[in-house]
This record gives C-alpha cells, structure tokens and sequence, in this order.
C-alpha cells in the first residue's frame, strides 16, 4: 500500500497493490498496522455501502460532535469525484478541498479526517462506493455545506443540471453561514 499526501495534508490518498491475473484480482483494502503507521490510530466501527445513478451527488456531509466521523472510502464499481473540504476553523487550508477520481479500476481509497466535509458525486452510470467511519451515524447531528458553494467553486465534472440531490443536501447553508463547532 502507498499513503500519499495531498495538497491538505491530513488528507491521504491510499493506493493498494493490486495482485492480479487472468482469474482476476486481489488487494488488501485495510491493514490495521500500515495503516497506524502512515496515518495514525483510528477505530473504525461501521461499514456504509451506497448504490448511486449517473449525477447523484451525495454531500458535503459532516456530522456535529460529539459523534464526527473520519471515513475511509472507495469507490468498488463505477466512478465517483470524492471531495474532502476543510473546516476546521483556523487551519491554514479553512476552505480548500481536495477532489480525487476513485473508481472501481485504479482502487484507490481517500482518507477523510474529522472536520473535514465530505461528498462525492457519480460520473458513471452507476456507482458502488463502500466507506468505513470511525463513529455511529446520529442524524441530529448531522451538517453540510451546499454542493455548489461559490466560495468553494468546486468543479464536481457534472454539469448543474445533471446533479441529484436529495431533499436534505438542497437545503444545505453555505460555508460562509455554516454554524461551525470544528477548530483546528
């Protein structure tokens, strides 16, 4: 496995040794001991796995303390735009995003720390994306950041009126008005 630093350095780009031939292929996802090393200590507790159409954009989602979650994530079939957002307050990245293609070919994983917002948005007809989080999903809770934010200008490779949203991720505030408990 590769860790690999991003532009956020907190956020890290893992890349497996994929052992492959004609019957196929096998890779290791997650080794606890690599992982500490090149990360640091994260109890994982829960498994998610999503199914999602061509345009569905899932985010920017965080959850509220006590229950943040940091995830690690990967996209087993298809192709997703992953997008880590800092905001934490204070940090000299406040703002800035890093935006990483996973898909089902290359296998790489993205990282998510706490205090970061995170989403994703389906490229490909459909999409798998599996992610495994290190606290219990509490829906009061929850936060977002609204996907199209023009302060963040990310650019998701979807035009506007491909994206579906869900009811909740419309009405999401911007990070301008955001009622912030993360500090850096």
């Amino acid at each position: 496995m590769k860790f690999i630093k991003t532009e956020i350095p907190e956020v890290i780009i893992i890349e497996p040794t994929v052992l492959g031939d004609d019957r196929g292929y096998f890779l290791e996802s997650y080794n606890k001991k690599a992982f500490e090393e090149n990360i640091g200590f994260v109890n994982f507790v829960q498994d998610n796995e999503s199914k999602s159409s061509k345009g569905v954009l899932r985010g920017l989602h965080f959850q509220k303390p006590p229950f943040t979650q940091a995830k690690l994530v990967r996209c087993i079939e298809g192709e997703v735009l992953d997008v880590a957002v800092d905001i934490r307050k204070g940090s000299p990245t406040y703002g800035k995003y890093v935006a990483v293609k996973l898909t089902g070919q290359n296998k790489k994983q993205l990282f998510v720390p706490r205090g970061f917002a995170h989403g994703f948005a389906v490229l490909s007809e459909t999409a798998v994306f599996a992610y495994k989080v290190d606290n219990t999903y509490a829906p009061e809770y929850d936060g977002g950041i609204i996907w199209n934010d023009t302060h963040l200008q990310i650019d998701w490779n979807l035009s506007e009126n491909e994206v579906k949203l869900s009811d909740k991720d419309v009405k999401l505030p911007n990070l301008a008005s955001l009622d912030n408990p993360f500090m850096y």
